[in-house]
């Protein structure tokens, strides 16, 4: 069996840009959720670990919030995730620039809905705590971003 050591090195690259494009997200999702669209509870992690006051909400109104969050994270971590893309892991040019951006956001886009659905129902639903249920963003997006990028929208 052999196995394509530039095919590992790769994905360990995308690994690494997909994990910084996620601490922006976690980032701006927390931000977002604590400051401008409240969705955190108080035995959410980021609230214990810094100490946040928070407003106590519905789990109706917690799961919209969070779901505008994840969005607006979306927005900012994607673009990140493009940039990292471009440069380091993939290679750009099968398309023109603004095709390629649109396709990126495209396939994202997809992921994130799904993972921002299930989310949003997992919360409402269930009354999830908000960070678990954040996690099926990430889950969602690795299992359908990675083959997409690399067959569909770069040069493998």
């Amino acid at each position: 069996m052999h196995i394509d050591s530039a095919a590992i090195i790769q994905f360990i690259k995308y690994g690494l840009a997909g994990g910084l494009a996620t601490v922006t997200h976690i980032t701006v999702f927390h931000l977002t959720a604590w400051k401008l669209f409240p969705a955190l509870q108080e035995k959410d992690h980021a609230v214990r670990f810094f100490k946040l006051s928070i407003q106590k909400l519905s789990d109706a109104t917690r799961a919209r919030n969070s779901m505008i969050c994840n969005f607006i994270a979306f927005l900012v971590s994607n673009m990140v995730a493009y940039i990292i893309n471009v440069l380091w892991v993939f290679e750009a040019g099968k398309y023109s620039i603004i095709i390629e951006i649109l396709l990126f956001y495209a396939v994202s886009g997809i992921s994130i809905f799904l993972g921002t659905l299930l989310m949003g129902i997992l919360i409402k639903r269930y009354g999830l705590l908000t960070t678990y249920a954040f996690g099926s963003n990430i889950v969602t997006a690795v299992l359908i971003n990675y083959a997409m990028r690399k067959f569909f929208i770069f040069h493998g």
